[in-house]
């Protein structure tokens, strides 16, 4: 079976804000996710993380800690996604995703984040937990 790896990157500001991204593929709706992406090559999944919230938010990060790990399987490819705690380290915000499937970059309240349309609608849970117990800033 096909084996995905991939890492996301969760961010809340100091008003209790979590860094999102708009995205979808063009003939798709439009949904929102914390920035995240595959792994490529020999990259860790820090690495990983490091690059895909560059590419999709232009904020240069630091992870700080793992946060959870999501499995499953979809259409017969087994996929694991590390979600990271991350800070932003610099950079600001700018969208030059290489595939083109970023539309805007936000930072979501936590009252905002409980309609949102999701990319993935089973992170809502984690994310408005993260959201309510973070000190973190960026």
């Amino acid at each position: 079976m096909d084996q995905w790896r991939g890492a996301a990157g969760v961010c809340v500001d100091e008003q209790g804000r979590l860094l999102m991204v708009l995205q979808g593929k063009p003939e798709e709706e439009k949904r929102w996710s914390v920035p995240s992406g595959g792994r490529e090559g020999e990259e860790t999944l820090e690495q990983t993380c490091i690059r895909e919230v560059f590419e999709e938010t232009g904020y240069r990060i630091r992870t700080t800690k793992p946060l959870q790990e999501k499995k499953g399987t979809i259409a017969g490819i087994d996929y694991s996604v590390t979600y990271f705690e991350i800070e932003i380290t610099g950079g600001e915000a700018v969208i030059q995703d290489p595939d083109g499937l970023i539309y805007e970059i936000a930072w979501i309240p936590r009252e905002e984040l409980e309609r949102l349309p999701l990319s993935f609608e089973e992170d809502r849970a984690f994310l408005l937990h993260i959201t309510s117990t973070s000190t973190r800033g960026t």
